[in-house]
């Protein structure tokens, strides 16, 4: 029953949907291809009739002298040849159309599949392997290319070619036609089973082929902590699992079809061998003619038939050739689909964020970049619009959460930070820290209660939006490749060279920037491997400064970097959270000792809070982490 599901799930629809993807990227060029490979297959039956006209001309002048048949002989020849031009024209220009399409097709499904995955949630990337995605980019699209390029024109010349040949076929003999279209109608009952069984290995061929190249790519990014355990032989033991399970689907999907043509070769040699000795036993029994053209059976109509046959079985081993390529490339196919029908991050805000001047306490929209924004809140249901000033007040109301259901994350959290003040997150790993702040930018959207910026239900607010008015430093830095000022760039892409540099002079990166071979504008690469980790932190702390956002979330910002280097980061960071609304989440509680008030999570519920003094004098949670007492359960 799984076998049956998964076959279908490969065909249904699916080169349907492929076909129209491309009408719509080529509406003109498609047709014009179409059409030039079937007059191309159609004149590739032409010579079977010139073949029985010659014969038939020879037959007819049996005993006569070569001067007299020769004439038509030579007119027949030369209008076949004249077909053949032709057609050589039309294969060059369905070839050159075909490769057009091909990449450009390809091109465009990357372009979708990427511009998709920009707009995918983060639960997408958490819960699939990035290296399964990226399979998608590569085995997925070379399976489709080669099925565009290569298979879908063989089929649709083969199967013009079969049309074509069998009208021919009828016209002159349907005695011979019948038995032709039993081995026929053998085959294709072959190559159908044959090739249903194939699909559906070849669709866990390519999941197996995603699964190894993800593990591959994670084993890459985790080698040094592969080997600071001594992990090869574990790694490369899981790899062989993967490299097995592949090697086993790989192996099904091939052996069904590696047997099938030799089995189709073969009743076509002996298709042929019955069609000759059949007309051979026509022609000696002298058993009439039973055809649309009302000739009489003769050597004329014999002969050509056995090439017919052959030609004939030759078009159906064609279809079949290609049932590998084209099951790979649907499966191939199937699975791009499923990457671009992957449900977008849903953003039901309406409130925007906006340029406006001040007057008299009265706010104004502006189009002109003022350093002042406000909030732009239009209200359903009387139709005005209000603004309300960005100033970085965040509250969260009762919220609860959960990644999966079920699974409760957060209970009841509530908590503010006004303007200018800085809260810090402690407690121990998978109490909600992070999650908090995950919520704050909307990565993941509450179960229960509310959470205001502003006194705006952060609901209401585009999401992208919001996070202009969030900046945030992630425990883990992610650089470009690019100059060193084009990193720093990425958090204001309009920002000028002046306003990169002084972002990094506030983050205390200004220094070891000059040191660089060629400054700012050193290359980096390979996430910045030519950097220390503290440097890679330094600049992604230029990179949230640049965006000088109200509120900032620094999530463990310095937990990368030595103390000496923390000390210049220190400095540099108060200056970035002066003013700001700031959310900090550290291990090294040294580091939120000045904090206004500090939140103590435990499996997801607030059971303390307070400024540090406070908090100390409790001698609760907070108290055993900064004294080092507490264990983790």
């Amino acid at each position: 029953m799984e076998n049956k599901t998964e076959s279908r799930m490969i065909r249904k629809g699916v080169i349907g949907r492929l076909l129209r993807t491309i009408r719509e990227f080529y509406p003109v060029m498609m047709p014009v291809t179409i059409v030039c490979i079937a007059f191309s297959a159609m004149v590739s039956a032409v010579p079977t009739i010139f073949m029985q006209k010659i014969i038939a001309v020879i037959e007819e002048n049996r005993g006569g002298s070569w001067s007299a048949m020769s004439g038509k002989v030579f007119s027949l020849v030369g209008i076949l040849i004249c077909f053949y031009i032709v057609s050589l024209l039309s294969a060059l220009m369905y070839n050159q159309l075909t490769a057009v399409m091909t990449q450009g097709t390809l091109k465009k499904l990357r372009g979708k599949m990427f511009n998709g995955m920009q707009r995918l949630p983060i639960k997408y990337f958490d819960t699939n392997n990035h290296g399964d995605i990226m399979s998608h980019y590569t085995n997925d699209i070379d399976t489709l290319r080669q099925m565009i390029s290569q298979s879908f024109p063989q089929l649709l010349i083969s199967t013009i070619t079969v049309v074509c040949i069998f009208c021919i076929m009828v016209y002159y003999c349907l005695w011979l036609t019948a038995i032709v279209l039993v081995g026929v109608v053998l085959m294709l009952t072959i190559t159908r089973k044959v090739g249903g069984g194939s699909a559906r290995f070849f669709f866990r061929q390519q999941t197996a082929l995603g699964k190894v190249e993800g593990f591959a790519e994670e084993m890459m990014n985790g080698q040094k902590v592969i080997k600071v355990f001594c992990h090869e032989e574990e790694s490369e033991a899981a790899f062989a699992r993967l490299n097995e399970q592949l090697y086993n689907e790989s192996v099904r999907a091939n052996r069904y079809a590696n047997i099938l043509i030799p089995i189709l070769n073969n009743i076509g040699n002996v298709l042929y061998v019955i069609v000759a000795v059949a007309g051979g036993a026509l022609l000696l029994a002298g058993i009439p003619n039973a055809s649309l053209s009302g000739m009489a059976l003769n050597i004329s109509i014999v002969v050509p038939f056995l090439n017919m046959t052959k030609q004939f079985v030759g078009a159906i081993n064609q279809v079949s050739n290609q049932v590998n390529a084209v099951v790979m490339g649907m499966a191939g196919t199937e699975r791009i689909f499923n990457l671009m029908d992957q449900q977008p991050e849903q953003d039901g805000g309406y409130v925007t964020l906006v340029n406006v001047t001040e007057k008299d306490g009265e706010l104004t929209e502006c189009e002109e970049r003022t350093g002042l924004w406000a909030w732009k809140h239009p209200h359903q249901a009387d139709g005005t619009v209000t603004y309300t000033k960005l100033t970085g007040d965040v509250r969260l109301f009762g919220v609860d959460f959960a990644y999966e259901e079920g699974k409760t994350v957060l209970h009841d959290v509530s908590l503010y930070a006004k303007p200018g003040q800085k809260v810090a997150f402690v407690g121990a790993t998978g109490a909600g820290k992070t999650t908090i702040t995950n919520l704050l930018n909307r990565f993941y959207d509450i179960a229960d209660g509310k959470i205001r910026y502003d006194g705006i239900n952060i609901n209401k607010i585009c999401k992208s939006d919001l996070r202009h008015a969030l900046g945030i430093v992630l425990q883990d830095t992610n650089l470009f490749t690019g100059t060193v000022m084009e990193n720093i760039r990425y958090g204001k892409l309009d920002a000028t060279d002046e306003e990169c540099i002084a972002a990094a002079k506030l983050a205390g990166a200004h220094d070891f920037i000059t040191r660089l071979p060629e400054g700012y504008q050193t290359q980096l690469s390979g996430n910045g491997a030519n950097l220390s980790q503290g440097q890679r932190q330094l600049l992604s702390i230029a990179r949230a400064a640049v965006a000088d956002p109200p509120v900032m979330i620094l999530d463990e910002a310095t937990s990368s970097i030595d103390t000496r280097t923390e000390a210049i980061v220190q400095r540099g960071m108060d200056a970035l959270m002066e003013g700001r609304t700031v959310f900090v989440i550290a291990h090294r509680l040294s580091t939120v000792k000045n904090s206004n008030v500090i939140i103590v999570l435990d499996h997801g519920r607030i059971i303390e809070r307070g400024d540090h003094d406070s908090l100390i004098a409790q001698r609760g949670q907070y108290y055993q982490l900064y004294t080092g007492a507490f264990e983790l359960e």
